[in-house]
């Protein structure tokens, strides 16, 4: 992205170069340009609109969990999927998943819902959609950012090795069906939302399996206990 402020991890960087070149993103970058110059608001920031990628280099992805758009009120929204910014209001899909790590590590819930612990150990927290307009959820969908973070998605399948990928909810197991079960362990469970989290998200053991796996292929678990008093990086 040109947008001044705009910045990407190296490796992904290289990657993703065929889709920076390609025309849609051009047409993403004139649309998110006209939306500002109209005064609307779009979260994240410029420089967080690629926060999950800038966190997890491609060799560092131990763990994919994919959700579908970025928050739309202020102050919320930085770049990671389900997570914000310390201090705000802890969403309730986020609550379930606390509560269901809970029940499976034993591990009590945050009092924040500051994920980037996760993020640096290799933890992909990837929205399918990167902004959103404030106040108008899903606002951004069918613009090209789908594309983009499907060739995400087919770089994580292509290059790495022994990925979990935690597809909650319908929207996320149909944009990661592609994925190589042969090299990678896909764990699939409804929604966290409060609306769908009782038809089996809870009890479903998702992060005890994940660290299984890593550690049954040779790689680090995820430390998945989030520190009390999280800083906030630039």
């Amino acid at each position: 992205m040109a947008e001044s402020g705009v910045k990407l991890e190296e490796s992904w960087k290289q990657a993703l170069a065929p889709q920076f070149a390609d025309p849609y993103m051009a047409e993403l970058r004139r649309f998110l340009t006209a939306e500002k110059e109209a005064g609307k608001r779009i979260f994240p920031k410029g420089s967080e609109y690629f926060r999950a990628l800038d966190l997890t280099p491609i060799s560092n992805v131990k763990v994919v969990i994919l959700g579908q758009d970025p928050y739309h009120g202020a102050g919320q929204a930085h770049g990671l999927c389900f997570s914000v910014r310390p201090g705000v209001r802890i969403p309730p899909s986020l609550v379930n998943i606390y509560k269901e790590m809970q029940t499976d590590l034993g591990i009590p819930p945050a009092h924040h819902g500051f994920l980037e612990h996760w993020a640096k150990q290799g933890v992909l927290l990837l929205n399918s959609v990167l902004t959103v307009e404030e106040g108008r959820a899903a606002a951004h969908q069918g613009r090209g950012w789908e594309r983009f973070t499907d060739a995400v998605i087919r770089v994580v399948n292509d290059e790495c090795q022994h990925v979990v990928f935690m597809l909650w909810g319908s929207y996320a197991q149909k944009k990661a069906a592609f994925v190589d079960q042969r090299r990678h362990l896909v764990l699939k469970a409804p929604h966290p939302s409060p609306l769908s989290a009782h038809n089996g998200f809870f009890g479903s053991r998702h992060f005890s399996k994940a660290n299984a796996y890593l550690i049954s292929n040779g790689r680090d678990p995820v430390d998945w206990q989030l520190p009390d008093n999280p800083g906030l990086d630039a």
